[in-house]
């Protein structure tokens, strides 16, 4: 299991303030529906320095 892998991770995970009391929402753009930052789909397409981050890892 990669401890990558996450919604907040993911170049299609969006997180923005909304309503009066600036509540987070956070959004699958690609999928187009409401996630959470620690879930985990199939479609996942990781950011570029999470990418790097795995690498390094992988190397260390």
């Amino acid at each position: 299991m990669n401890p990558f892998h996450a919604c907040a991770t993911c170049i299609h995970f969006h997180a923005e303030r909304t309503g009066k009391e600036k509540n987070m929402k956070y959004r699958c753009i690609r999928l187009g529906y409401e996630t959470r930052p620690n879930y985990q789909f199939n479609c996942w397409t990781p950011k570029e320095h999470v990418k790097k981050l795995m690498e390094k890892r992988k190397k260390g």
